[in-house]
């Protein structure tokens, strides 16, 4: 006993009891804190930047068919104007980085059966009706615009495997007159 330090003396029978622990376990456990961080950080830093990354992508996504819509929507009232229709969706989405546009018009059956894309379709929308369209199915005129763009996520595949290099976003609205 007369080798021993005197807090630990002092302190021997008091060591077990829980309240008392945590000061005898900080001399042992000193800087495991640190070690736990260092490790833990980058694992969280990295999760975090996945989160962005989707986040972004989710958001690119979203206003790539919000575009496909908009051009859509102008479609309805300007049948025949087909580089409308796509000026419409690219300015819909300035945020997104060469996004691209095409749009058709057509004719199809009420029930969407059979339908028939216009081969002049700066001039008449259906110039050949389905010839199916009999009894109660009528005729009716659409417009088609459908939007890509190419978004390359931060998080590449050679950081996380299985990433793709890029993705590809894809919107497409199709609306009835």
């Amino acid at each position: 006993m007369k080798n021993e330090p005197q807090r630990e003396r002092h302190f021997s029978g008091l060591r077990n009891l829980p309240a008392v622990r945590w000061l005898f376990r900080a001399e042992s456990d000193r800087g495991a804190s640190l070690v736990e961080l260092a490790i833990v950080l980058p694992v969280l830093g990295l999760l975090l930047l996945g989160v962005i990354d989707f986040g972004q992508a989710y958001y690119l996504g979203v206003e790539v068919q919000n575009a496909a819509e908009a051009g859509a929507l102008y479609g309805t009232q300007n049948m025949t104007d087909i580089t409308g229709m796509q000026s419409a969706a690219t300015t819909d989405a300035p945020n997104v980085p060469g996004i691209s546009a095409t749009a058709t018009n057509g004719c199809e059956c009420s029930d969407g059966s059979a339908s028939v894309q216009s081969t002049s379709p700066a001039t008449n929308a259906c110039p050949n009706p389905p010839t199916t369209c009999t009894g109660t199915l009528s005729v009716v005129n659409y417009v088609q615009v459908k939007t890509t763009a190419t978004y390359t996520p931060m998080l590449h595949s050679w950081i996380i495997p299985g990433i793709p290099a890029s993705i590809a976003l894809k919107g497409s609205a199709k609306l009835r007159q």
